[in-house]
């Protein structure tokens, strides 16, 4: 079937264009998805508005033109050049998705009371704000919470390198710190800033079994880590131990530790001490 989204001045090529910028995203509560993956994972959790696909990958994903069919979201054959427009990537994979914002307030979050939550603050890197929201994915948490003074989590590189999580787990944004850590305490989680500098390390933690109560993690800056006054809301600062010559871990690696740790210790376990691992 010869794409029939051909031409670059279409008001839909221009609107999704413009969805590149993050104020426009945010007026219009709309972003892109690209890739099979993404579009996949959208169908499944999200409010897909359309889909668009250049004929080759309709061929090619004809499981995806089903699903959104099944779905009632229209989708489009669009032209390579179109989806080109449209993508964020060098070489797309010709499927990009239009979807809704699937943010939700703190206040509904919290009333779910979570066991397990990752906080962002001062994240400003859209890969490792994606990362590590695939990383809480994948550990089980139960949210993430992303501070007002993070990367936006509807840019595109933080939506590609979600691989997908970002439709799975629920993720609340734009929040002030300190209202998160107030919000977290009020609903019984146990808050731990994760830094280099802290007195405690994480094998201490769990050697004294404090990871077993409701934690979130707030993880900092790329480069900087967590300022002062951040860590002194947490309940306590705890380090990553570095058994080796490394100087330390990027932030997507510390937070897959330390997500990880707290989700084998909150794990059921048996009568003679060991963890639950079955259903």
């Amino acid at each position: 079937m010869p794409p029939e989204l051909t031409s670059l001045r279409s008001p839909r090529v221009v609107a999704a264009r413009k969805l590149a910028k993050r104020s426009f995203r945010g007026k219009e509560r709309r972003f892109l998805a690209e890739g099979p993956q993404a579009v996949r994972e959208a169908l499944g959790h999200a409010e897909v508005v359309e889909v668009y696909l250049t004929p080759e990958a309709a061929e090619r994903h004809r499981e995806l033109v089903r699903a959104a069919r099944d779905a009632g979201v229209p989708v489009l054959n669009a032209s390579d050049e179109v989806v080109a427009e449209m993508a964020d990537t060098v070489t797309p994979q010709g499927v990009v998705a239009l979807c809704r914002f699937v943010d939700r307030p703190l206040a509904e979050v919290l009333a779910r009371r979570p066991k397990l939550v990752a906080v962002l603050a001062h994240v400003r890197d859209p890969g490792n704000a994606g990362t590590v929201l695939r990383c809480a994915d994948a550990a089980g948490a139960d949210a993430v919470v992303l501070t007002d003074a993070s990367v936006d989590i509807y840019n595109p590189k933080a939506v590609r390198a979600s691989a997908g999580s970002l439709f799975h787990l629920p993720v609340a944004v734009g929040v002030p710190v300190e209202e998160a850590v107030r919000g977290l305490t009020d609903a019984g989680v146990r808050v731990l800033a994760a830094d280099g500098s802290g007195p405690r390390d994480l094998d201490e933690e769990l050697d004294d079994g404090l990871m077993r109560r409701p934690t979130a993690w707030i993880f900092g800056n790329e480069a900087w880590g967590l300022p002062e006054e951040t860590r002194a809301l947490a309940d306590e600062t705890v380090r990553v131990p570095l058994h080796g010559l490394a100087e330390s871990l990027n932030l997507a690696t510390a937070a897959a530790v330390c997500l990880y740790a707290s989700a084998r210790a909150q794990r059921p376990r048996r009568t003679d001490g060991t963890a639950v691992t079955g259903p």
